[in-house]
This record gives structure tokens, C-alpha cells and sequence, in this order.
């Protein structure tokens, strides 16, 4: 099947929205900044599945929060698992893919880390302190390679959605200037 974008967001109105990608393309500052202009509620997957100290929430825990979070008639929700993306997508009504290049993501990845060093993001679990450690590295470095093909399965098979694919910056602030406030 092939990938459905939308291309002219002016007239929709969307109440449920993903917005997925690599560690560090922006999803958290994106999902921020779309909650304020559309006046939607968030969801950080980081936020519901860590727990104090990097205590991750066992798989079918996480799963029972995501569905309660899914049968809200509004929201935004940012993050990776790819294990429950193609629940999310059933109930989304457009995905945004932050499809960034790799050194990219990976720059601001180490960025991030240094700017939170010792302490918690506001898109985090509670007591979980930002860091970087190598297998987080690599697994941002190999986002491409090893994330995105099935992430693009996922698109081409959700039906019902609106997908729109940003893959700068640039594009981001073209997406969130025209996008209608409401």
C-alpha cells in the first residue's frame, strides 16, 4: 500500500494526534507547542511508561495506560514504543512523523543531555535524571536502519488517518506557522 501524506492542513481539525520519531527529532517540543495552539491535552509515553529511577512499567501495564489514554476523545501523544504504535494509530486521526536525519537527532540527543544534566525533563518520569549512556547512542544512531522501516509499515497500513512526514526543522516551523490555532 502506498504512504497517504496530507499535504494542506488550513480546513482539518484533528482531536487525536501522534506524533512519533527518532530520540531527539523534537516530538516533546512539537507535541508542547501543537497543545498550546490546538488546546489539547498531552501524553508523554516517556512519562507514562518510566518510573523513579529508570524503573520501566512492565509491557502489559503500559499497554492498560496507553488504552485509557487512547479512549479520550482529545489528545496528543508524543513518543517512540514502537510495540504499541500500531494500537495508537488505530485511534489516531493524524500521525506526525519527525523523520530526521540521523546526525541530527543524534546532536541533539547530546545536547539535551548536557542542558539536563541532573535533572528530570518535564516530558519525564518523575526521578528519572536525563542520561546518556551508549546503548541509548547507538540506538539513536541506528533509529534509520532499524526503527523507521517499521514505523513506515505501520503508516502504510493505518487507514482512516492523515499522515504527515516533517523532515527538518524547517519543515516543523512551516507545519506549526500554518497550522490553524483554534
Amino acid at each position: 500500500m502506498e504512504l497517504r501524506e496530507v499535504q494542506d492542513l488550513g480546513n482539518l481539525r484533528h482531536k487525536r494526534i501522534l506524533i512519533i520519531g527518532s530520540s531527539g527529532a523534537g516530538k516533546s517540543t512539537l507535541s508542547r507547542k501543537l497543545a498550546e495552539q490546538w488546546k489539547l491535552p498531552i501524553v508523554h509515553l516517556d512519562a507514562l511508561f518510566w518510573n523513579p529511577g529508570w524503573v520501566p512499567t512492565p509491557k502489559q501495564a503500559f499497554r492498560e495506560k496507553i488504552q485509557t489514554k487512547l479512549e479520550g476523545n482529545e489528545w496528543i501523544i508524543d513518543g517512540n514504543f514502537d510495540s504499541t504504535l500500531a494500537l495508537r494509530a488505530k485511534y489516531a486521526d493524524l500521525i506526525i512523523f519527525l523523520d530526521f536525519p540521523r546526525y541530527l537527532c543524534t546532536y541533539r540527543v547530546f545536547k539535551r543531555a548536557w542542558e539536563y544534566r541532573g535533572k528530570t525533563r518535564p516530558d519525564m518520569g518523575a526521578g528519572c535524571e536525563e542520561k546518556i549512556d551508549l546503548e541509548f547512542a547507538q540506538w539513536v544512531w541506528r533509529f534509520p536502519k532499524d526503527v523507521r522501516p517499521g514505523i513506515l509499515k505501520v503508516l502504510r497500513e493505518a487507514s482512516n488517518v492523515d499522515i504527515c512526514i516533517l523532515r527538518n526543522p524547517v519543515e516543523v516551523k512551516a507545519f506549526i506557522d500554518t497550522a490553524p490555532s483554534r
